[in-house]
């Protein structure tokens, strides 16, 4: 292969490798974003679950309070009852002691409804609230790998960009004229492989005689369409397979 060839096949590694880096590095806050969405989240969850608990206990008291209106008043139509001296006036009284009855039953019932309710909150408190330290402790697990990666793409870079500046000496300034012209017009991928006679980036057919040039990995060629340096990579031939001759029968 072309000694140009060779290296600017082995700078557009490094080039993308450096691109692929760079963007995961721009990438860390989003993930930061996703992970403190993560854990509003969860605290929300809590939050509500909470809410709806003390709203359930502030009917219950203010319930509570109608009952213990309707047991005075009971209480005062029994003494009420004990002094009437008519039976118009005894079945008057039986008749809001009847009311009174009656709205304490359906309170008190209501009261009932509202324990129960308050249990399976109470029970959903406790599950969102473990679910937030298990979310907690996620999060901060994924936000030390996502420091460890950090530390890692960083060192890579730098590495990278040693590896690039060392290529970049070796080759001619003419092979690096067209890669850098390429690589900026083509969002920094200057080199394609060529396969089938298809530029396998742009998916253009190559003219024969620009294929076969190709072929020989001998010179720099650019691709028609997409201004692209081309290479060939040889397709591996596949491995032999034993064919052992059975015996006549």
């Amino acid at each position: 292969m072309h000694p140009d060839l060779e290296r600017v096949i082995a700078l557009q590694k490094l080039v993308s490798a450096e691109h692929d880096a760079a963007r995961r590095l721009a990438d860390e806050p989003e993930r930061q974003k996703g992970l403190d969405a993560r854990l509003e989240s969860a605290r929300q969850a809590v939050a509500s679950a909470k809410e709806r608990l003390m709203e359930n206990q502030n009917k219950r008291r203010a319930i509570e309070k109608d009952v213990a209106v309707h047991q005075g008043r009971l209480s005062k139509f029994r003494e009420t009852a004990m002094a009437v001296k008519t039976n118009q006036e005894y079945h008057a009284v039986q008749k809001e002691i009847g009311f009174a009855q009656g709205e304490i039953k359906t309170l008190e019932d209501r009261i009932l409804e509202l324990m129960v309710e308050a249990d399976d909150l109470t029970s959903v408190v406790k599950r969102t609230e473990a679910e937030l330290v298990a979310e907690q402790k996620a999060v901060e697990g994924e936000r030390k790998t996502i420091a460890s990666e950090m530390t890692s793409l960083r060192s890579s870079l730098e590495t990278l960009a040693t590896d690039r500046a060392a290529v970049v000496r070796d080759l001619t300034p003419a092979a690096l004229a067209v890669f850098e012209l390429v690589s900026r017009r083509r969002h920094g991928v200057a080199v394609a492989a060529a396969r089938d006679g298809i530029c396998t980036l742009c998916h253009v057919r190559l003219r024969p005689q620009v294929f076969n040039t190709v072929l020989r990995n001998d010179q720099i060629i650019q691709c028609d369409s997409c201004q692209r340096i081309l290479y060939y990579v040889p397709v591996a031939a596949p491995a032999p397979t034993d064919n052992v001759s059975q015996p006549a029968q």
